[in-house]
């Protein structure tokens, strides 16, 4: 049963309805005390909450109702019911223990989701032991993740847990240890799997581009706009939306992602209707955002709609005996790759590698062993082979290794410093950024330009 307590009976009876047709038996109070009794008398499934019973409209009293509820019956999830303009009183609430919160007027397919999600989240878990890969594989697609540490099982055990839902999720995780791959696993486990997989590179992507890319635009709404353009949630919708580097996104643009994941809704440029949408939302980032918060530099309200559900991945260095099952694998592509079947790698460069504080993770020890096939002429893999690739500091640009004037434009220079940098600090974005003097966004957009491929 799902008791609904708001003191407006329009509101209730509308709401007993929608969840009627839904096939959810519902109950409905109109105030704190009777909400009290209904839960003492029989705990419900869940709660949808109103969060003002006064004409104070402080939203004070719901807050208050919240805590006796979770002292009353902690296990039971509760969803607050809120006005737009009260949502950081929401963003309270989920501190509080609420689940989720839904504004008014809500969208019914919305409430009805959200609903279903927090329903599963809160599923009673089936007493089972704990299950290795082999297990693992069998009961869901986890592609090309490669990996035993129990750590990364612990995320992988997740990822199979709430893939079947809707849930936002948040995927935390240093630079390189494969963020991208476990958004497609949420993916490709949910049933939205036949539908669209989209992702967006938001630290690519400046605040005066963010409308466009993500919404799209008509042909006219602004100077450059000399067609129509199909934005990224438009292309996601029906299936997953993959927001990388979140973290990087500025203030303006959080705001109307904000609005976005809150209502459901977008507007192209240049055409004001309302357009709805159907998606999942999964975010990621190499920062921690609940820092940014206290900072002021990431909105609280934005970061509690992102993480119902929080995915963190253990750096490379924290599960070091996955290191040479990973470059055991890298080496079985690079053998179709060279046409080198014999490849393998010794002993001796499985210590070595082991042994390397990797800070680039999985993407740092993809590039060292694609470097190590390159330049061995040798089957065998041995640690002096990695240690060529080890590169010293960069020499002192004279005169002299500069090309002729006349000889190439400054387009073509800034291209090249960019591909060497990429080189030498073997795909870590963040150093190559520092080194060349430019932020994340502004290295992003010039690798996009000049075709530079880059990856999770």
């Amino acid at each position: 049963m799902i008791l609904i307590v708001d003191d407006d009976l329009a509101v209730r009876v509308s709401l007993q309805l929608l969840l009627k047709q839904a096939g959810y038996p519902a109950q409905a109070v109109a105030g704190p005390a009777e909400a009290l009794a209904a839960v003492q008398a029989a705990a419900p499934r869940l709660i949808l909450l109103d969060m003002n019973f006064t004409a104070a409209t402080t939203g004070a009293d719901g807050l208050a109702l919240l805590g006796q509820l979770k002292a009353l019956a902690p296990q039971v999830p509760v969803i607050l019911l809120t006005g737009w303009g009260s949502i950081a009183l929401a963003v309270a609430g989920m501190k509080a223990g609420a689940a989720e919160f839904i504004t008014k007027p809500w969208q019914n397919e919305t409430l009805l989701q959200t609903i279903a999600t927090v329903l599963a989240l809160h599923a009673p878990a089936e007493a089972a032991p704990l299950p290795g890969r082999p297990a693992l594989d069998r009961q869901f697609a986890l592609g090309s993740i490669v990996g035993e540490d129990p750590r990364l099982l612990a995320v992988l055990r997740q990822v199979g847990q709430v893939a079947a839902t809707d849930a936002s999720v948040l995927i935390e995780g240093e630079s390189g240890t494969g963020k991208e791959l476990i958004a497609e696993a949420l993916h490709q486990n949910s049933p939205r799997r036949t539908q669209p997989f989209v992702k967006v590179n938001l630290g690519g992507i400046s605040s005066s581009l963010f409308e466009s890319e993500l919404f799209g635009h008509r042909r006219g709404a602004f100077t450059d706009a000399r067609a129509d353009r199909v934005g990224r949630f438009e292309l996601a919708n029906g299936g997953t939306i993959f927001l990388d580097e979140i973290g990087e996104l500025e203030l303006a643009s959080q705001v109307k992602l904000l609005r976005v994941l809150q209502d459901r809704t977008y507007e192209v440029l240049g055409d004001s209707r309302p357009r709805r949408l159907d998606i999942r939302v999964v975010a990621a980032t190499n920062k921690n955002l609940a820092e940014l918060v206290a900072q002021g530099r990431f909105r609280e309200d934005l970061f509690y709609r992102l993480n119902l559900i929080t995915l963190h991945l253990p750096a490379l260095r924290e599960r070091a005996d996955d290191i040479p099952r990973l470059a055991r694998y890298f080496i079985g592509q690079l053998q179709a790759t060279y046409r080198r079947p014999g490849l393998r790698l010794g002993a001796a460069a499985v210590h070595w590698l082991q042994a390397q504080a990797l800070p680039g993770n999985i993407r740092e020890l993809k590039n060292l062993v694609e470097r190590a096939v390159l330049t061995s002429s040798h089957d065998e893999l041995t640690p002096a082979d990695f240690q060529a690739r080890h590169l010293g500091p960069p020499a002192a640009t004279t005169e002299a290794a500069l090309p002729p004037p006349g000889t190439m434009t400054l387009e073509a220079l800034e291209e090249q410093a960019i591909r060497q940098s990429v080189a030498h600090y073997r795909g870590n974005l963040s150093q190559v950024a520092r080194a060349l003097g430019l932020s994340r966004g502004a290295l992003y957009r010039r690798l996009d330009k000049f075709g530079i491929p880059y990856s999770e």
